[in-house]
């Protein structure tokens, strides 16, 4: 149970999602019944059958940002900069005028604290220091800056996702379809994937059977992608994400447990922070803060009574928590039978609904 080896499975490569569902709620949905032990095939838009009225479905609102950037240091050398705490850099910026936060740097030679970096047409950036693998930099002139990413940065895909600067329009399409359609809050790195699947027309088709939406925030970080590199999963230390849950937002889940229904959490994202926040009956404080709650095998979930989530990389984190709130060796057995069935794995891939 604590092994990472227990965590792996056989996945060919060609059943990684490359770009997504040209209907987002067209993609597919395997159907983990916990209470019977059943397994099911759908199309995602049939989640309206087999959710109830009175579920409450927990979403993750934040918004992913164009968060690399492609430049040049004062040598002339080419630069790559990731900003992995985009919530961070706005704190600091509302607090000081200063936009700085940790990024992740790649060139031939990481650059030395007091490098100059040119990122783009008007971006200009100073490394500050470095902190083991990551890096504090500061961005000349915050108010521009936060302009100019907006219109210069690159989606920061997944590395499994596989694209090139000669593919323009794809590049272009994937600042739409790396989004959800209800994303509001600017700070994630990575999409909340299990919320790529809901559409406009999908969401009040749910609403006018009586089941209602709770929005929660969430950034998430590089630290998704983080693989574990130590042989008992319990010695790994998770990464932490800031988040926001909003006074009506715990009203909203607060009520639907104590009216007896289900609340559902969209992707693993919104799991972490339910069960982050929830007492021992399973209610939960508004707050902000940072999430670093690490679930695996053993953990007794308060909060969430099912869940909306993607296929999993083998040996991560994520795979861990659907095997907590399920059974490992069953999860296991409903990835190899997704293998078979030909379902599309990761960010841009199908869809899991287990209750």
């Amino acid at each position: 149970m604590y092994k990472l080896s227990d965590y792996d499975y056989h996945l060919p490569e060609d059943r990684i999602a490359q770009a997504p569902c040209p209907d987002r709620g067209g993609s597919r949905l395997l159907h983990l019944d916990r209470t019977s032990g059943t397994m099911a095939h759908y199309h995602f838009f049939d989640v309206q059958e087999l959710l109830h009225p009175g579920d409450l479905l927990v979403v993750n609102n934040t918004r992913v940002i164009p968060a690399r950037l492609v430049g040049t240091k004062k040598t002339g050398g080419r630069v790559e900069v990731l900003i992995i705490d985009y919530a961070g850099g706005m704190r600091h910026f509302k607090d000081t005028g200063l936009f700085q936060c940790q990024c992740l740097i790649r060139a031939s030679r990481r650059p030395a604290p007091g490098s100059e970096l040119t990122l783009g047409e008007g971006i200009r950036a100073r490394v500050v220091s470095h902190e083991g693998r990551t890096s504090l930099v500061a961005f000349v002139d915050g108010q521009a800056f936060i302009r100019a990413l907006q219109a210069q940065g690159q989606v920061p895909l997944p590395p499994y996702i596989r694209r090139t600067q000669a593919d323009p329009e794809q590049n272009s399409r994937d600042k739409t379809d790396y989004q959800t359609v209800y994303a509001k809050d600017d700070g994630a790195v990575a999409a909340p994937t299990a919320g790529l699947h809901f559409t406009d027309d999908l969401l009040e088709g749910l609403k006018k059977k009586g089941i209602g939406r709770a929005e929660i925030t969430l950034h998430v970080g590089y630290g998704t992608f983080v693989p574990v590199r130590v042989d008992d999963i319990r010695d790994h230390k998770i990464h932490s994400e800031y988040f926001t849950v909003s006074t009506d937002a715990a009203d909203k889940i607060n009520q639907t447990r104590k009216a007896g229904g289900r609340i559902v959490a969209v992707g693993t994202t919104s799991v972490r922070t339910l069960e982050f926040l929830a007492d021992e009956s399973g209610l939960i404080r508004p707050g902000t803060g940072q999430c670093n709650l690490y679930i695996y095998p053993g953990y007794a979930f308060r909060c969430v009574d099912a869940m909306i989530t993607n296929f999993h990389l083998p040996k991560s984190t994520l795979l861990m928590l659907i095997s907590a709130f399920y059974d490992t060796q069953r999860i296991l057995a409903a990835y190899e039978t997704a293998v078979a069935e030909g379902y599309r794995f990761f960010s841009y891939g199908d869809a899991m609904l287990i209750d």
